[in-house]
C-alpha cells in the first residue's frame, strides 16, 4: 500500500460525526462573529453564562436524547419542571427540609417517568400520546398548588442558588454547571460503555431486531423515560434554584427547546443514531444565538426562535441526507 493511500486512510473523516462536526463549528463561528462585532463578546464570563444560564436545559436535553434514541420522544418535560419548581417552593414555604425537599421531588420525576415508561410499554400506547398527557396533567397539577408564583427564601437554596466556583481570572460557574456536567459525563458512559445504553441504540435501530437478539427491550424502554424523569425533576431543581421561585407557566414550551437541541446536536428523530455529546453543543448553539440578540440590543427576543427553527430546517435535511447514505450502504453491502 503506497503512502499516499495510507495517508487517506488516517485522515478519513467520520461521517458518523459530521452533524456533531457541523454543530460545533457553527457555535465556534457564532461566537467568533460575536467576538468581531461586539467589545467584551470574547471573554471567559461569557462562555461561562451559557453554561450557567442553560444548565437545566442541558440536563433535560440529556434525558430527552434517550427516549429519542428509542424513537420515542417525551413532551413532558417543560411542564415538570414547573411542577418541580412549584412543589420545590410550596415545600419549602412549609419549611421543609430543604434536603428532603431535594429527594422527594427527584422520586416524583422517576415515578412520572416510570408510569409514563409501563404505558408506552405495557399498553403499546405511542410515546407522543402518553407524554403529551403528561405534559397537560403536570402543568395543570402545578396550578393546584398555586396559581401564583411563590417565591423562595429558604436559607439553603439562596446558598446555593448564590455560589459561584472561579474557573479563570474574571470568570465562575454555579454549581448547576458542574452537576449539568456530570449528568453528562454519567450519560456518556451509560450509552457507551453499558449493556443498557448499547440495548438503547438497538431499540431505536430496530425494536423487532433487539426483541430477536433476546436483549430487554421492555425493561429497557420503561428504564429510558425512568431516566428521562429523573433528568426533568433534576432540571427542574436546578432552574427552581436559578430563579428562586416557582410557577405554573415556567418554562412553558421548553420541551421543544430540548428537542431542537438534540437535533441540532445530530440526534436522529427516527432513532438509533447519535451521540449524547451532540446535544450539548445545541443548547449552547441556542444560547450564543441569545446572547448575539442580547449584545445586539435593538432585535426582539423572539428572533432566537426564528434562528432555531432555521437550523432546524437546516440540520434536519442532513439528518436525511446521512440516513439515505447510509442506507445506500447497507444495499450495497448486501
Amino acid at each position: 500500500m503506497s503512502e499516499v493511500s495510507i495517508k487517506k486512510r488516517r485522515f478519513k473523516l467520520n461521517t458518523a460525526y459530521i452533524p456533531i462536526y457541523a454543530t460545533v463549528a457553527l457555535f465556534l463561528v457564532l461566537f467568533i462573529i460575536g467576538s468581531a462585532l461586539y467589545q467584551g463578546f470574547f471573554s471567559f464570563q461569557v462562555f461561562s453564562n451559557l453554561f450557567i444560564d442553560n444548565a437545566y436545559l442541558i440536563v433535560i436535553s440529556i434525558g430527552e436524547t434517550f427516549t429519542i434514541l428509542t424513537a420515542g420522544i417525551d413532551l413532558s418535560v417543560g411542564a415538570m419542571i414547573a411542577f418541580v419548581s412549584m412543589i420545590t417552593a410550596a415545600m419549602l414555604k412549609n419549611g421543609v427540609n430543604p434536603f428532603v425537599v431535594i429527594v422527594f421531588v427527584l422520586i416524583v420525576g422517576i415515578v412520572f417517568g416510570t408510569v409514563q415508561g409501563i404505558l408506552i410499554q405495557k399498553f403499546k400506547l405511542h410515546p407522543w400520546i402518553v407524554t403529551l398527557a403528561g405534559m397537560f396533567f403536570a402543568r395543570g397539577a402545578s396550578y393546584l398548588i398555586s396559581i401564583n408564583t411563590i417565591t423562595i427564601n429558604n436559607y439553603t437554596f439562596s446558598t446555593i442558588s448564590r455560589l459561584r466556583i472561579p474557573i479563570a481570572p474574571g470568570a465562575f460557574i454555579s454549581i448547576n454547571v458542574i452537576i449539568s456536567l456530570v449528568v453528562l459525563i454519567g450519560a456518556m458512559y451509560l450509552l457507551k460503555y453499558t449493556r443498557f445504553g448499547r440495548t438503547v441504540y438497538a431499540i431505536g435501530g430496530s425494536e423487532n431486531s433487539a426483541m430477536l437478539m433476546g436483549l430487554p427491550v421492555a425493561k429497557t424502554k420503561i428504564l429510558v423515560y425512568t431516566f428521562s424523569g429523573f433528568c426533568s425533576a433534576l432540571g427542574g431543581l436546578l432552574f427552581t434554584i436559578y430563579t428562586l421561585s416557582g410557577y405554573g407557566l415556567h418554562c412553558n414550551g421548553t420541551e421543544m427547546d430540548a428537542i431542537a437541541a438534540c437535533v441540532i446536536g445530530g440526534i436522529i428523530l427516527t432513532g438509533g443514531f447519535g451521540y449524547v455529546i451532540g446535544p450539548l453543543f445545541g443548547v449552547l448553539t441556542t444560547g450564543i444565538i441569545q446572547s448575539l440578540i442580547m449584545f445586539n440590543g435593538t432585535l426582539n427576543s423572539w428572533w432566537t426562535k426564528i434562528a432555531v427553527g432555521m437550523l432546524l430546517f437546516i440540520f434536519i435535511a442532513l439528518q436525511r441526507v446521512i440516513v439515505i447514505r447510509n442506507e445506500k450502504k447497507k444495499e450495497i453491502h448486501t
